[in-house]
């Protein structure tokens, strides 16, 4: 099993940055692939990107390249998600996910977080 907690959602105005981060503890084999999901009241979640514990790949989706930065301290376990140019559709609660492989991560990860709240006004 693998447990993954997120921490630093918050409140920011727009255009302003927040970071979160992710750690992830147990059987972090099964976390090739760690990323972040968002969902806002009323939408359907969505993906937003995912890097490759071992070489560093990153996907981000369109909605968030360029503003969002990906990156992990594989030594740590622990995954963060810089967010800047922040607008208020950014608002949301984000999830840290993982998977052993890409496609599971692309489909539905396999390890979920309890989410943090991201509030842009």
């Amino acid at each position: 099993q693998v447990q993954l907690v997120e921490s630093g959602g918050g409140s920011v105005q727009a255009g302003g940055s927040l970071s979160l981060s992710c750690a992830a503890s147990g059987d972090t084999r099964s976390t090739d692939y760690m990323g972040w999901f968002r969902q806002a009241p009323g939408k359907e979640r969505e993906r937003l990107t995912h890097i490759h514990i071992g070489s560093s790949n990153t996907w981000y989706a369109e909605s968030v390249r360029g503003r969002f930065t990906i990156s992990r301290d594989s030594g740590r376990n622990i995954v963060y998600l810089q967010m800047n140019s922040l607008k208020p559709e950014d608002g949301a609660m984000y999830y840290c996910t993982a998977d052993p492989s890409v496609m599971g991560w692309l489909t539905h990860p396999k390890y979920w977080g309890q989410g943090t709240q991201v509030t842009v006004s």
